[in-house]
């Protein structure tokens, strides 16, 4: 073998093995924007959203293979430092200190907001307490024994999970970690919905994508057997049901964001879906789901009367 073959070969396997994927032609290959296999770790309360972006991604990229996998926020964020995926959409954003501590691993990641949620609270259509202030919610979450003030009857309220979105979103609510023991976990969204469809005197929390598509057969069936609550932040201010509008523009009390953390290479089917979740066919299917879009504004029609 002459020398310079040698030299060839030799610098041929240090390339492979000193290069991460992105840097690495091959690799480029089968793993680009538009190709290749991925795992995503998705929250539970966004899977509607997720099922449908993610077909309509792989319809548009058919050499490309997203897998959603829904777990409680808590579990992502440590099986994303566990190094189990690459990205994860939670409710917010990693913290400064997280971030700090990522970067001491020399691990760099990208944080993208990807729409406006809300929290939904749902009820048996026979109920007649529609409206719900924050104060009265905190209230129901940490008093030992509450009561609709119609029915006299005790009030249970029931949400997806221990330590998902929805969870933590009551707990930071409250701030406390006293929460009543009419306060149950019904292991997902969808089976608080059947709950309350069920139950006349509970209180389903769920979040809003699970019954906000008015073009989601499923959504619709969701709706069925359900009233969404009015809420206010004051007795004495208005109560708004979770439409799009009002999520814009955080009049709705119980918003709350969609994260996308990514720290797969620039040029990885990882970033590839981040990039189409954040662009305008993404942010499209987020406002098709009647969700509010991160990167483009939402349009306000004022109706008048006269």
């Amino acid at each position: 073998m002459s020398t310079l073959l040698k030299s060839v070969l030799l610098f041929s396997l240090l390339l492979l093995v000193a290069c991460e994927d992105h840097e690495n032609p091959l690799a480029y290959q089968k793993n680009a924007h538009g190709r290749g296999e991925v795992v995503i770790l998705v929250e539970e309360s966004f899977k509607p959203l997720f099922d449908t972006s993610i077909y309509t991604f792989e319809s548009l990229f058919p050499k490309a293979n997203v897998k959603a996998i829904y777990k409680s926020e808590s579990d992502i964020i440590k099986d994303f430092y566990d190094n189990k995926t690459k990205t994860i959409c939670i409710s917010r954003d990693f913290t400064d200190a997280e971030k700090k501590q990522l970067k001491k691993q020399q691990v760099m990641v990208r944080s993208d907001k990807v729409a406006i949620d809300a929290v939904a609270l749902i009820i048996h259509p026979d109920n007649k307490d529609t409206l719900i202030t924050i104060d009265k919610l905190k209230s129901i979450l940490t008093s030992k024994r509450s009561k609709w003030s119609t029915s006299g009857e005790e009030i249970n309220v029931v949400f997806d999970r221990l330590y998902s979105a929805n969870f933590n979103y009551l707990i930071a609510l409250t701030n406390t970690k006293s929460i009543s023991k009419n306060v149950f976990a019904a292991k997902s969204n969808k089976e608080v919905i059947k709950y309350v469809k069920n139950n006349k005197n509970a209180i389903g929390v769920i979040g809003l994508n699970w019954i906000s598509d008015e073009e989601d057969f499923e959504a619709l069936n969701f709706l069925d057997g359900i009233k969404v609550m009015s809420v206010s932040k004051t007795e004495k201010g208005e109560y708004l049901k979770p439409y799009q509008g009002y999520i814009y523009t955080r009049e709705y009390p119980l918003t709350r964001d969609i994260w996308l953390i990514n720290k797969g290479s620039r040029s990885s089917l990882n970033t590839g879906f981040v990039l189409f979740m954040i662009g305008d066919k993404g942010q499209t299917i987020v406002q098709k789901s009647e969700l509010v879009p991160a990167n483009a504004p939402v349009r306000l029609i004022q109706m008048s009367t006269e």
